[in-house]
């Protein structure tokens, strides 16, 4: 299916290919400068953290939809072992996990996503191959530290929750940064809250799958516009689905990691969060959220922090 005409039309408008140098592999992550970091430190202002991880457990979000998306498998490879055989002398246990690396809270790489047999900054598609992500691996993203920024999309419209595939677009994101009472700047991260994991503790992961609320393709210019440095959200699918033109697939995807070179966060837990901004009115913080340095990796499960 060729990428609709207006699609590319956007495309165009909000590419960042070539901006930070051809041989660049970090795109948006290139705004988070000391600018960025000391304006996140500045947000550190009560002593509250807020961990936006959810488990990483058998009772995950995924259902097989997508192929190796399994959720995280935990189990003991050693236990009381002993190393001289008397268990009153050193005794240890270890473990090991088997998971889709994108199957819980996560951040995408570079490599996640392209169309065209082209990646960010035109690199080709062939460089991911069996052996990984040779170009735009998660390896490439370092340490994330800066400015966080929630967007509670849910409260702007009076909602806990949305039970449809509610489509965000570049007003909802203005309009919701105004009652926070902040302007978005270059280097921030923003966290976008719709309330979608409502379905997870009712117990509906078919609900939560689909249909989804999320980013729509009005958002992306906004983004670009903001320079924002990563963008997370509390869906399983980032973007609104069912897609808004059955013609266009994940089409906020493909702009915003392709074109803008934008790394995407999803299944990150905003709910206390949300709770708390919405109690007292402050909604930046500061924000940690390195991802695990997987070599060629196109993805990395993360534990996101906050701190106000």
């Amino acid at each position: 299916m060729a990428l609709p005409d207006y699609v590319k039309d956007i495309a165009a408008r909000v590419s960042n290919w070539g901006r930070w140098g051809a041989d660049d592999r970090r795109g948006t992550l290139n705004l988070i400068d000391e600018a960025a970091i000391k304006r996140g430190l500045a947000a550190a202002r009560q002593g509250r953290s807020f961990s936006l991880s959810y488990p990483f457990d058998e009772n995950g979000m995924q259902l097989g939809y997508m192929p190796g998306r399994i959720n995280p498998e935990r189990t003991m490879v050693s236990l009381k072992s002993s190393l001289t055989g008397d268990p009153s002398d050193f005794t240890s246990n270890d473990d090991a996990v088997s998971m889709g690396i994108q199957a819980s809270t996560h951040l995408d790489a570079l490599s996640h996503v392209g169309y065209e047999n082209l990646l960010y900054n035109g690199v080709s598609m062939d460089t991911v191959d069996e052996a990984g992500a040779h170009e735009l691996g998660i390896e490439k993203v370092g340490p994330v530290v800066s400015r966080g920024v929630l967007l509670d999309i849910a409260r702007l419209h009076g909602v806990d929750h949305f039970d449809d595939g509610y489509a965000i677009g570049a007003d909802d994101l203005e309009a919701a940064s105004r009652r926070a009472g902040l302007t978005v700047l270059p280097g921030d991260i923003v966290l976008v809250r719709t309330g979608h994991m409502h379905w997870l503790r009712t117990g509906d992961k078919v609900h939560y799958s689909h249909p989804t609320p999320g980013l729509g393709l009005r958002s992306v210019e906004w983004i670009r516009d903001h320079d924002v440095a990563i963008v997370a959200t509390d869906t399983i699918v980032f973007e609104c689905y069912p897609p808004e033109d059955p013609q266009a697939m994940l089409p906020v995807h493909m702009l915003n990691i392709r074109d803008v070179g934008l790394t995407q966060g999803q299944n990150w837990l905003l709910d206390p969060l949300a709770d708390d901004c919405a109690a007292d009115g402050q909604h930046d913080f500061l924000l940690v959220a390195t991802p695990l340095p997987f070599t060629r990796a196109v993805g990395s499960p993360v534990a996101p922090t906050a701190v106000k």
